[in-house]
């Protein structure tokens, strides 16, 4: 490695605070360098647009899509079992039974999670996303066609490969728009994820109105629809690149990942953005992909990996999924007449759809850290308002309405911080060797934590009626307390400096840092005789990843 290369790696691992001048030769007046500018190009708009519609898009509207025809589902699951056992179902084992399939999809998305490195390490984002259209389309024929063969069981099977679907597409979309997304809009870019999850679950709620799919006899085409969205992103996603820092990182490509730079940044000259690249790639040379062992021993990234898990234990269990897997449930026990809840569950995926737009606009501007602990702060403060409502609603007539108020609002509050920022966090955290690994970090504990919300959350409301809401209401205090002891601001930051952030806890500096400093060293005594790559080459050859 020359001079040059020398302080392009040391450039890219600049682990100045955010208020301090870059390291490296001063540009322009007081030595500070000019903000790039927010180049949203076309191609990195239908990138994000594209992968989202044909990944989290699905995953909300399967979050939402059962709530309309549950009647029907469970008269479906009745009429089948009194054909085969002569005896119509008892009302336990039919809400056992319902309750496995809402929750078997968190099942199929932690199996889906787990497939994430195996399938990604060959295929790349890109291909991993257009692959995992097939369990899409599967699943769709599936559940669509249960009700003509007579058999449930198509059902419950289609949901779990529906499952498999978004555990997939929550790993490799978030990672595929981190790596293509320019640091400045990296936030912005993120919250698409977010957004379509929310449009998603509008979507399930309008089509599942009376007047549309929400019938008797048309219920199974609400889950055919799902082709729709698989099928548009395998027209149109293989026209655009695959993510360029893999094809530089693991391919070792670097004409396909300067084409891609081309494409996604919108100009000719990338020679800066790819001599960066180049100057990381080099750094991670004799680098592997990290397992998920390795990865949770680690003692430089010991309370990113902890804070991750936090983050999506908190998304799930906060309460969110249980209201949009029970809406029609939870406004029953308010009160609502039974012909209004339809619409009423519509205006819960609008408020969310416009929460999620907003948090998208701000969050460049505000940060993750303010609008995770603000809206894990006003989740609570509305759980513990939803409680009262719930227990006084037969006190006046207009109560239920107010517990109407609450859910919108502990809607907005999630959508508009916690829904999308968990995803983000996660690929901040961590570099390229560690991003698989800790994916499936996230994607087990999101799962999981969604399976234990779906199956337990009939029988906790059952057991503790309008009381339930204040386990949510305790855990999203819980959450916010702790994001605001440990979590650093990430929002422009480079991943070096967010693991400065965090190396004063976890009493351990990440090696490439170390590497830095060496080089900075080295740098600074102009020592001819020692050749600065070999400096490097040691820390990389022995890097624990």
């Amino acid at each position: 490695m020359d001079a040059r290369e020398l302080a392009l790696a040391s450039l890219i691992h600049d682990t100045s605070g955010p208020g301090e001048p870059p390291v490296g030769p001063p540009v322009g007046r007081r030595g500070w360098r000019p903000r790039r500018t927010k180049n949203w190009s076309c191609s990195l708009i239908v990138a994000a647009l594209v992968g989202a519609f044909g990944s989290s898009f699905l995953y909300g509207y399967n979050l939402s899509v059962v709530n309309a025809p549950t009647p029907y589902i469970k008269a479906f699951y009745n009429e089948t079992w009194y054909r085969r056992h002569g005896q119509p179902i008892d009302p336990d084992t039919l809400t056992l039974l319902w309750s496995v399939t809402v929750s078997i999809f968190a099942i199929g998305g932690l199996v889906g999670t787990l497939m994430v490195k195996m399938i990604g390490k060959f295929l790349g984002r890109k291909y991993t996303l257009l692959v995992n259209n097939g369990f899409a389309i599967s699943a769709a024929l599936l559940m669509a066609c249960s009700l003509q063969a007579g058999t449930f069981e198509m059902l419950i099977v289609g949901r779990f490969i529906m499952g498999v679907d978004g555990g997939i597409a929550l790993s490799a979309l978030p990672m595929y728009l981190n790596e293509i997304s320019p640091k400045e809009i990296r936030g912005s870019l993120g919250q698409v994820t977010a957004i379509f999850i929310c449009i998603g679950v509008f979507s399930g709620q309008l089509l599942g109105l009376p007047e549309l799919l929400g019938k008797e006899r048309t219920w199974p085409y609400l889950f055919g629809v799902i082709i729709v969205p698989a099928l548009a992103q395998l027209a149109s996603l293989p026209f655009l690149p695959e993510s360029p820092r893999y094809l530089l990182f693991e391919k070792h490509d670097e004409a396909g990942a300067t084409k891609a730079f081309q494409t996604f940044l919108g100009k000719a000259d990338v020679s800066q953005e790819l001599e960066e690249a180049l100057a990381e790639s080099r750094v991670q040379r004799n680098l592997r992909l990290v397992s998920v062992f390795e990865l949770l021993r680690a003692p430089f990234v010991r309370w990113q990996v902890i804070t991750v898990v936090i983050t999506m234990a908190s998304y799930q269990l906060c309460g969110l999924n249980a209201i949009w897997f029970y809406t029609n449930s939870i406004f029953g026990k308010a009160g609502v007449p039974q012909d209004k809840i339809p619409y009423i569950t519509l205006s819960t995926g609008g408020i969310e759809t416009l929460a999620a737009i907003f948090s998208g606009l701000v969050i460049e501007r505000l940060g993750r850290r303010p609008l995770l602990i603000g809206g894990f702060g006003l989740m609570a403060l509305f759980f513990g308002m939803l409680t009262v409502t719930l227990t006084l609603q037969d006190q006046a007539p207009w109560i239920p309405y107010l517990s109407i108020v609450c859910i919108l609002a502990i809607i907005a509050s999630f959508c508009s911080g916690p829904g999308g920022i968990p995803f983000i966090l996660t690929g901040e955290f961590f570099q390229q060797s560690e991003r698989p690994a800790a994916f499936i970090i996230a994607g087990t504990v999101n799962w999981l934590s969604n399976f234990v919300v779906g199956l337990l959350f009939p029988f906790i409301q059952k057991s503790l009626e309008s009381y339930c809401f204040l386990v949510f209401a305790t855990i999203c205090i819980a959450g916010a307390i702790y994001f605001y002891f440990v979590l650093p601001e990430t929002k422009n930051r480079t991943h070096a400096e967010i693991s400065q952030a965090f190396a004063k806890r976890n009493k351990a500096h990440p090696p490439e840092v170390k590497a830095d400093s060496a080089m900075a060293e080295e740098k600074a005594n102009s020592q001819p005789e020692t050749d600065p790559s070999s400096t490097l080459d040691s820390y990389g050859q022995n890097r624990i990843v």
